[in-house]
This record gives C-alpha cells, sequence and structure tokens, in this order.
C-alpha cells in the first residue's frame, strides 16, 4: 500500500516498485550525530570510515568530497520535508506560505530530481479544508514525481484525521499507515498523532501491521521508517516520544540497518541505539526550544535575520548493494 501521490496532477502514484533485495546495508547504520541548528551536515561512508561534515551557510548548496561522490553516484536520493503548519499566523513566523514556498523552490534548485518527497506531518496549522487544499497544491510545485505524507498532530485536529485522510490518505491501511519498497530499501510510514494523550502513540492494530509488513524481508533489507513524533524518548515531559514506540523498535531489531525519520520537534536531532539511528527534521515554520529549554514547547520568535537558520529541508542519498548512506540537512538561508 502506497500514500503517495503524483506530484503533478494530484492522482495516487503507481506502487509497482522494485522490491526489496537482497542488497542491503551489509552492517549496521553509521549515522552518529548531527547539529542543532548549525550548518548542513553530512554524513557518508568511505572505506569503512565514518566521514562527518558540518557545512557553515556558504556551503548549503555543496557537499564534502565524499558527501558529494556518494550522492552522484546514489541510486535512489529522497528529499524529507517536515512542519509546514500551513495556516500558522503568529509573530514566530508571519509568512508560513512564504517560507515552504522557499523550501519547496531549495528542493527544486538541488541539483538533481528527488525518487520521492516525504513530508513528515504538520502540513497545517488547523486541518481546515482550505488549509489541506492549499499545501497539497503547494506540494505539486514539488520537481519529483511522488510526494508522500504521513499526518502530524495538526492535521486531526477535532476529526481523528479525517480531512487529511480525504487528501491525503488514498490508498492507506487504518488511519492512514502504508508502506512501500524501492531500490532495496523498504519504507514503513507510522501514524502516532490520533490517540494522544501526552505521548504519541501507535495502537496494535498499527503494530501488526508492522509485524506482518516485515514478515517476510531479510534481515540485510535497509528499513526507513517515517512518523511524525519520534519513536524515541527524546523528551517525554514535552510529549517528544511515543508511549508503545518499543513494540515496533523490537520487530525491527534483527534488521542491520534501520533508519526512524521524524518531524514534531522543529530542530535537528539524532540519536543511534544498536542498529537503528532516530534523526528528528527540522520544519519549514518557525523553530521550538531545545528540550528542557523553557517550559513548554512554544513557537519561538528569534530575528527575522535568523530565522531561515532555524528552517531547512533533508536529504538522503543510498546507493544499492553498498554501505553509504548519506544525510544532508540544509538551513533554509
Amino acid at each position: 500500500m502506497t500514500g503517495s501521490y503524483d506530484s503533478h496532477d494530484s492522482a495516487p502514484a503507481d506502487d509497482a516498485e522494485q522490491p526489496a533485495t537482497e542488497h542491503g546495508m551489509s552492517r549496521r547504520q553509521l549515522l552518529r550525530h548531527a547539529g542543532w541548528f548549525g550548518g548542513a551536515v553530512v554524513l557518508t561512508v568511505a572505506s569503512g570510515e565514518v566521514i562527518s561534515h558540518i557545512a557553515d551557510s556558504q556551503e548549503t548548496n555543496s557537499m564534502s568530497a565524499a558527501g558529494a561522490t556518494a550522492a552522484a553516484n546514489s541510486s535512489l536520493r529522497f528529499v524529507q520535508v517536515s512542519d509546514s503548519h500551513i495556516g500558522f499566523q503568529g509573530p514566530a513566523n508571519t509568512d508560513v506560505v512564504g517560507s515552504f514556498t522557499e523550501a519547496i523552490n531549495q528542493v527544486n534548485s538541488l541539483g538533481f530530481r528527488p525518487d520521492f518527497v516525504m513530508h513528515s506531518g504538520d502540513l497545517t496549522h488547523l486541518s481546515t479544508a482550505g488549509q489541506f487544499d492549499q499545501v497539497k497544491q503547494m506540494l505539486t510545485g514539488m520537481q519529483t514525481d511522488r510526494v508522500f505524507t504521513v499526518p502530524g498532530e495538526h492535521d486531526s485536529i477535532g476529526d481523528a484525521g479525517r480531512a487529511y485522510r480525504k487528501t491525503f490518505g488514498m490508498g492507506t491501511l487504518g488511519d492512514g499507515w502504508y508502506s512501500f519498497d524501492t531500490h532495496g530499501v523498504h519504507f514503513i510510514a507510522l501514524v502516532n498523532t490520533l490517540s494522544l494523550e501526552k505521548l504519541g502513540h501507535l495502537g496494535n492494530d498499527q503494530i501488526d501491521f508492522v509485524r506482518r509488513d516485515i514478515a517476510g524481508l531479510s534481515s540485510d533489507t535497509p528499513v526507513v521508517v517515517f512518523s511524525h513524533i519520534p519513536l524515541f524518548a527524546m523528551y517525554p515531559k514535552w510529549g517528544w516520544s511515543t508511549d508503545d514506540a518499543l513494540k515496533v523498535i523490537a520487530l525491527l531489531r534483527r534488521f542491520s540497518s534501520v533508519t526512524c525519520l521524524n518531524g514534531h520537534v522543529h530542530q535537528l536531532f539524532t540519536k543511534t541505539d544498536g542498529n537503528i539511528t532516530f534523526h528528528s527534521a527540522t520544519t519549514t515554520a518557525y523553530p521550538l526550544p531545545k528540550p528542557g529549554h523553557g517550559p513548554a514547547p512554544t513557537p519561538q520568535v528569534v530575528p527575522a535575520r535568523q530565522l531561515k537558520d532555524a528552517l531547512g529541508i533533508r536529504t538522503v542519498g543510498y546507493r544499492q548493494g553498498d554501505r553509504e548512506l548519506a544525510i544532508k540537512d540544509q538551513r533554509l538561508a
């Protein structure tokens, strides 16, 4: 099942993708760290060694030599954007449409056509029909064949995500979850924003879906999991965790390489736990405080010239059959 749609005509995309193969990564995924609001972070593997490079604002359109080589040769390249919050009105960003438009333009100026773009939730701020229509129309401006989405809690206000699923949920299962395969990588898109007490929640039906979905996969298959709220305990006091995520994590332990990509926290953060690496993405709307810095995760007002330093997009490259995986976080500035 797939929740993608063609980014040019908004019709459901063809799900006939290349199946997962045995040519996964032969060792666990080697991503160890990323900056907070600093420069773009490039992590690659060359000759068995992890190479990290933190780019400054003058380097957001280039990668390190090793990273550039990996990207040039990779057979899979995709982009993650997150937390556009279309409909937000406030001093933290008085023009979220403008900043999301800049993010789209940045994607279209990468120098390559992404295999797909994933929006990891909070597409809208108040989940109105008009906001969903607006962000869907904006996403058609992405120069890619497929756009995938998962809902954020702001996409589920008042209706348990029905308006979101009406706009973006065609072909998905349950409350909007799905999976797909491409370039030897298995992707799983989860929904953990509907049954919120304080933390994110997956529920037994979705956990059973994951169990069945991965049952036939080789342990060498690289797995990438998308969700809105983190699947690790980043800062539970603020709800930055998922209460039953460990049940899914246990199912993923047998795989040699698992990467979990989330939004929600509006900042870059990375955690590695054995074979599983978690990456939180930044936003295209407004910054939130670092964990514990302040009483609550409320939109932060920063000087206008600094706002774009807190916003950005993420690109990921992977070459089938190799161990190279490059993640680059680019500021919108």
